[in-house]
């Protein structure tokens, strides 16, 4: 019966609706005029690109009602759980966010998971169209021996556990050892060797938590290795964060001439982003640092390096074989080829259809010729007591209503359109794998509201009035689920900011949900 209650149009099932008169009779007339004139949207996940989704069509289209369904208490997704505490400035855009939040067309529901709570067919009986955009939650595995011993885990993990993401909180990793390696060479994989470098008191007035700040500080990690199975020029990160780690505090770099031997000319064509940043790997490789570095580093008891042409084929185990002790790498080489078959793809890239031989991003893509990683039958064991995989995030099937690419693991769709299911749409890193940075995904998301409006335009919408978030109100009472509002996470935001007033921190995150909750009266 619940599940049908928002079909009766009597006023209780219309909360944004203007309550008759006192006396007066509830007009059927009346609530198909108002509700008609509304488009009702939902979008599932709160981060940039949920948040950026609604801000396009809030600003698009003027009776647009744009209602987000958010799994956590908190708003903000890779905002807040993903960005380092060292970088606050990115964390900017959520000022941003909180504007849209704030517009009287748009409502913040969080504590509800999609698939668990609330179907995806349940959520498109009661809104015009769905924009799924709840990003990518799990990370790729290595699939090797050994990557079940204790010792090694996600960088993804690692992350959410620094950064408070409630379900990484009793994560607990093990920094005893004076060796880390991660696999992979990307931005997430610095974050996560600046973090583990960085002295703790460099970090006490950040927003890490209480918790990794503690254990940080009981760091015994001395070295930090980033294993890569390609070449300096198909290095992953970004200039700014190879910048901020050459300028570490009490850490130097570790790179060896001989990987860099040749680039010089091999950078001439490339494209100018790549050239400086690979022109600052050179520096950083090959010239004699001057008197203001070198006196910087002279003290430094950290290190990080680069390991180029490795790739990752077991992790080893301690002697008594209950935790990792060390990394067996496979040497590899660049082959180059410019030919591939035209069926092959690559996960978190271009659209799905787009093969690797033409993708610009494709990791087969050397420099004017396509290159890829293949063994040369040399192998190389790396020591260390902390592994901590960076090979990228995937994302997970929602519904089993929504079509989804395991081996892509994105879901099919033509520019934000889900493929077969009209009215149903998705932005950010589940339309298009796990790439680019926050500005990437605003124009993204924005390019997914304007399909999702040229729809509208076109009559492929459902038409008539929708209920909206008054049906899955009911839905969810009836679940016994208490939605988290954005008022209600702005008390959250205050008692954080509080609790980390004392400790000279810009705010204490939360990181238990039941505590939330228990602080909202829930």
């Amino acid at each position: 019966m619940a599940s049908r209650c928002w079909r009766w149009w009597g006023w209780s099932a219309w909360p944004r609706t203007r309550p008759p008169p006192a006396g007066s009779t509830p007009s059927f007339r009346h609530h198909l005029s108002t509700q008609e004139k509304t488009l009702q949207i939902c979008v599932v996940g709160s981060g940039p690109a949920g948040f950026y989704t609604a801000q396009h069509l809030l600003k698009q289209h003027p009776q647009a009602h744009v209602d987000i369904y958010e799994k956590q208490p908190v708003p903000f997704g890779l905002v807040r759980f993903g960005v380092a505490p060292d970088h606050p400035e990115v964390k900017n855009v959520i000022n941003t966010f909180t504007q849209t939040a704030h517009s009287g067309r748009c409502a913040f529901w969080g504590n509800v998971e999609v698939g668990r709570d609330v179907t995806v067919p349940e959520l498109r009986e009661a809104y015009h169209a769905v924009v799924l955009s709840y990003g990518a939650e799990d990370h790729r595995a290595l699939e090797i021996p050994g990557e079940e011993l204790p010792g090694v885990c996600s960088a993804r993990a690692f992350v959410g556990w620094y950064n408070g993401l409630p379900e990484n909180r009793e994560l607990e990793p093990d920094l005893s050892g004076d060796t880390a390696v991660i696999l992979g060479q990307g931005n997430v994989a610095l974050d996560v060797a600046r973090i583990l470098l960085t002295p703790p008191e460099h970090l006490e007035r950040t927003d890490i938590t209480k918790a990794a700040l503690g254990v940080l500080r009981q760091s015994r990690v001395k070295t930090v290795w980033l294993v890569g199975r390609r070449g300096p020029l198909q290095v992953a990160f970004t200039i700014k964060e190879l910048r901020e780690m050459i300028q570490l505090p009490g850490a130097r770099p570790i790179l060896d001439p001989a990987d860099f031997l040749g680039l010089q000319d091999k950078i001439k064509e490339v494209p100018r982003p790549r050239k400086r940043l690979t022109e600052l790997l050179l520096r950083a490789a090959t010239e004699k640092p001057g008197p203001e570095q070198a006196a910087r580093r002279a003290p430094a008891s950290r290190a990080w390096g680069l390991r180029f042409f490795r790739s990752p084929q077991q992790v080893l185990p301690s002697p008594d074989g209950r935790r990792a002790a060390g990394v067996r790498l496979a040497v590899t080489r660049l082959e180059v080829s410019l030919m591939f078959p035209k069926d092959t793809s690559f996960p978190g890239l271009c659209h799905p259809s787009t093969p690797a031989w033409c993708c610009p991003h494709s990791p087969q893509q050397g420099v004017g010729e396509a290159t890829r990683a293949v063994p040369t039958g040399d192998m190389e064991d790396l020591p260390c007591g902390l592994v901590l995989s960076s090979v990228g995030f995937k994302s997970r099937p929602v519904d089993p209503s929504v079509p989804f690419d395991s081996k892509l693991g994105v879901i099919p769709n033509v520019e934000g359109r889900v493929m077969d299911v009209p009215g149903l749409y998705c932005s950010g890193w589940v339309k298009r794998g796990p790439t680019g940075v926050i500005a990437t995904t605003m124009t993204d998301s924005f390019l997914t509201g304007q399909m999702l409006l040229q729809d509208l335009k076109a009559g492929l919408l459902p038409s008539g009035p929708r209920p909206g978030y008054a049906a899955i109100q009911a839905l969810l009472s009836s679940r016994g689920v208490r939605p988290v509002s954005f008022s209600d996470w702005e008390k959250l935001d205050a008692e954080e900011v509080a609790r980390g007033q004392g400790t000279g921190k810009p705010r204490e995150k939360l990181v238990d949900p039941q505590e939330m909750l228990r602080l909202l009266g829930h």
